[in-house]
């Protein structure tokens, strides 16, 4: 099993259920508060991959809602300057093992990559947006 450094926001329902899937199925979880990282871009750009620029974003994040953050037209570098700014538009969780990265937690890619055990069917995209009811915002800590 593998030993996974998860970036997360904490309190965040979601991330608390991604962690409990990956203990579930053997991993250990080393949990770091995502938001006290002084991120540098050349590292906060290696868990994005061969992503596209507007999926490194968190959807949830107040800026993103608000519409003052509009990810289709930033490019790479203007990405990574807002998240370093405001790190609750980082796409969250960030899993690092060993020197691979990854943003963001699809059950079926977590799986093909470490491993999930999944006994159940997983809502992928339940897992990646904020359950809370509209008008609620979650505290940043």
């Amino acid at each position: 099993m593998a030993t996974i450094v998860f970036f997360e926001k904490p309190g965040c329902i979601n991330n608390t259920r991604q962690k409990q899937l990956l203990v579930e199925a053997g991993h250990d979880v080393e949990c770091h508060n995502l938001l006290n990282v002084q991120w540098e871009a050349h590292e906060l750009r290696r868990y994005f991959n061969e992503l596209p620029v507007e999926k490194w974003f968190n959807p949830s994040a107040p800026a993103m809602k608000n519409g003052d953050v509009l990810p289709s037209g930033v490019n790479e570098e203007q990405a990574l300057a807002l998240m370093m700014d405001d790190p609750l538009l980082i796409r969250r969780p960030l899993l690092r093992i060993g020197d691979q990265r990854r943003a963001g937690f699809d059950a079926i890619t977590i799986d093909n990559w470490i491993g999930l055990a999944l006994s159940r069917q997983i809502d992928s995209a339940a897992l990646e947006t904020c359950p809370r009811k509209e008008g609620h915002r979650c505290e940043t800590i």
